[in-house]
């Protein structure tokens, strides 16, 4: 799978031996050797082991995985070409070494568990680590707003966008993520146009601890009706192929990423999966930095549960069996490749659907195929 925007059409020249050479100028991509990336989950909401056993099981599996909006911590700029880096409404830890770090730079405008608001770090989880790499006081609240102070409009984040590009001479794409909420097919068609190489489509089914219960199961949409809404929209704007879409947002197995690539999705985000794959039992207490299973604290005797050799191990066992079971499901369709499932709804049945819910998703009833 590669993610970033590809062109419209190719053209192939051949030298005196007839060998063919390739005259469209590619952009800059992200090569993945599975559909199935680590979502943002940033440095102090969840801790340098957890961080590590990412970055060191994103390497094995040949994928990637999101730093956050808590920037990145030193020692692990080494995995860099396995790492998207994250500019979220704080900037924290963000500077130019940062930036030139990941093979992809996402600015985080929305998160589907919590739209419309922003994040909050309390001061206890603010140790001497975290408060070097998000260059703020050690003990002192890290606070996003909800907005980008910068970013009031389209015009705003093309700019930011392209401020990006220039810091790391276009060599990685950016990536922008937006919350599944009402009308959020012509907020993507205004992030792709904006110049987005790759959107990231944020589902309410996310399952963040710190996200206030009556926003996190009230306002956004489900994953699902948003991606084949945005990936309508973009096809029949003719601007599909301009930009990639990340899925994320209550993925559990893998028959929910067989479901989203066919819907539109070139990849999928896992966040929850992930942590319940290192022990986590979603007791949703992660905002007090008590975390029992070490995984949402920075105490350091519960910190120490988690060994980073030992949950990267883990992360890279689920999304081994997921790709397989993935392999699996394509062969059963008599596909070949993720490129030949993706949008490809004709491989999915509606159980239990309303019409307007099949309208919205493309998809069939059994009994309706003609």
């Amino acid at each position: 799978t590669f993610l970033g925007s590809k062109p419209d059409r190719v053209e192939v020249k051949f030298d005196a031996d007839g060998n063919p050479i390739l005259k469209t100028e590619q952009t800059p991509q992200i090569e993945l050797a599975t559909p199935i990336t680590f979502a943002g989950m940033s440095f102090g909401a969840i801790n340098y082991n957890l961080h590590a056993a990412m970055a060191m099981a994103a390497k094995e599996l040949g994928t990637v995985y999101n730093t956050g909006e808590g920037g990145l911590h030193k020692s692990l700029y080494e995995y860099g070409q396995w790492t998207i880096v994250q500019v979220a409404s704080g900037r924290f830890g963000v500077h130019s070494d940062y930036l030139n770090a990941g093979v992809g730079i996402e600015i985080k405008v929305g998160q589907g568990a919590k739209p419309g608001i922003g994040g909050h770090l309390p001061g206890e989880k603010i140790n001497a680590m975290i408060s070097e790499t998000r260059m703020i006081p050690p003990g002192s609240d890290a606070i996003s707003p909800a907005p980008h102070h910068d970013i009031y409009s389209i015009e705003d984040l093309l700019q930011l966008i392209f401020a990006l590009k220039e810091a790391t001479e276009y060599r990685v794409p950016v990536a922008v993520k937006i919350a599944a909420v009402h009308n959020v097919a012509a907020i993507a068609s205004g992030v792709v146009r904006a110049g987005a190489d790759i959107l990231t489509l944020d589902g309410m089914k996310g399952g963040t601890g710190a996200a206030p219960a009556m926003t996190r199961d009230n306002v956004g949409i489900p994953i699902e009706l948003a991606l084949a809404s945005v990936d309508q929209r973009l096809r029949d704007e003719g601007i599909r192929s301009k930009a990639s879409i990340i899925a994320g947002g209550g993925f559990r197995c893998s028959g929910d990423v067989i479901k989203a690539i066919a819907l539109g999705a070139d990849a999928v985000n896992i966040g929850t999966a992930a942590l319940i794959a290192v022990g986590c039992t979603l007791c949703g207490r992660c905002y007090t930095g008590k975390c029992p299973w070490g995984i949402a604290t920075n105490d350091k005797k519960l910190a120490k549960r988690q060994n980073p050799e030992v949950a990267a191990e883990r992360l890279v066992n689920l999304v081994r069996g997921w790709s397989h079971e993935i392999e699996e499901m394509l062969g059963g369709m008599g596909l070949n490749s993720i490129e030949s499932l993706r949008g490809n709804r004709d491989k999915l049945r509606a159980v239990g659907l309303t019409d307007t819910e099949m309208q919205i998703l493309g998809v069939k009833h059994e009994k309706n195929l003609s």
